[in-house]
């Protein structure tokens, strides 16, 4: 079996993310299967597939490891907290 690389140009949160850096804005959220982002690029970032744009962000690391994808991004603009 094959493992694809899908790539992505918003992040979809679902509410799985968590800060591991306050001074920085540092968010890391783990992904099913291997996604690819832009890296520092400012790129949307969306609660639900079906919800409105919350904020951006810009995608610092990505990690690869037994089908999953480790992404780490620094939050750059914040539209709403709800």
């Amino acid at each position: 079996m094959s493992n694809h690389f899908v790539m992505q140009w918003k992040i979809v949160t679902e509410g799985q993310e968590r800060r591991i850096s306050e001074e920085n804005d540092l968010f890391e959220i783990i992904f099913d299967g291997y996604h690819i982002f832009p890296m520092e690029e400012p790129i949307d970032i969306q609660r639900s597939l079906d919800s409105d744009q919350i904020g951006t962000a810009k995608v610092a690391k990505l990690s690869f490891s037994k089908g999953l994808t480790i992404c780490q991004y620094q939050l750059i603009s914040l539209y709403s907290v709800n």
